[in-house]
């Protein structure tokens, strides 16, 4: 049996953690390796973190491309020499045909959208835009056979849904890890956010008050929220900035130093 309790202990995300446990447990149990249900990129963390205490078991990670945030964990026992590159995947891609150019749309409105269909969200992976022509994304297996075929709407834009296999994919590029620096005459989120995503102040703003912008994971709806050493923003499809240094200027501006990968 695992030590729950101690890995329990602190938990941020208590439920979702457990049911990764229970497929820890399972794998040790009956040598077979399992998957867990999709992990948001919060959860996972916090799960590989604790499970890498765990000297039988091992994991990987997969959300069907190189950088995806929401990933599903291979488990499986470590004497049993599993590679993972022989593991069938229980992923498939998903193209979302429609037209954008009068009402364009955030990766959260297509969620909405499969959530309203039925699909649970422990189904749905990373889903990203493709300009104006609609979206692509990763689902589970298990969720081909509701929505294979179906029309539906995202916003006020009818949308045609279809799978397909993940190599048929045009998924966001991996971006490099890259320093730079950048002056402002504030620490705020949305100012900050701004220059390390390279959108306009007003855009982050708008983006920060949806909800589609975190802050060391955690939703902030306020632009005004000061940054500090050390925390970590979240946008979804570009990626993270992390807040390496922040120092002021004889001007009494902040030079920030920032991390984006």
């Amino acid at each position: 049996m695992l030590p729950r309790r101690d890995l329990l202990a602190g938990s941020r995300h208590p439920e979702a953690l457990s049911a990764v446990l229970d497929g820890a447990e399972a794998a040790l149990r009956t040598w077979e390796p399992q998957w867990t249900e999709y992990l948001g990129g919060a959860v996972r963390e916090e799960a590989e973190q604790r499970l890498r205490t765990l000297a039988d078991l091992q994991f990987e990670g997969t959300g069907g491309y190189p950088g995806a945030e929401r990933q599903r964990l291979l488990l499986w026992r470590r004497e049993t020499d599993l590679d993972p590159a022989t593991m069938a995947v229980p992923l498939i891609g998903l193209q979302l045909a429609g037209n954008f150019l009068f009402d364009p749309a955030e990766p959260e409105d297509l969620r909405d959208a499969l959530l309203q269909l039925g699909v649970p969200a422990c189904h749905c992976g990373d889903l990203w835009l493709r300009g104006d022509r609609g979206g692509e994304g990763v689902v589970a297996a298990e969720a081909a056979a509701v929505l294979e075929g179906v029309q539906t709407a995202v916003r006020s834009v009818t949308v045609q849904l279809a799978t397909c296999p993940l190599t048929a994919l045009q998924p966001p590029q991996r971006r490099q890890a890259r320093h730079f620096h950048t002056v402002e005459a504030s620490t705020r989120l949305d100012a900050v956010a701004s220059a390390g995503f390279g959108l306009s102040r007003s855009r982050m703003a708008n983006l920060i008050r949806a909800g589609q912008v975190r802050v060391n994971w955690q939703p902030v709806s306020s632009p005004s929220r000061e940054l500090i050493e050390g925390e970590r923003v979240q946008l979804s499809g570009r990626g993270e900035l992390r807040i390496e240094a922040v120092a002021p200027t004889k001007r009494d501006r902040f030079r920030i130093s920032l991390l984006r990968c």
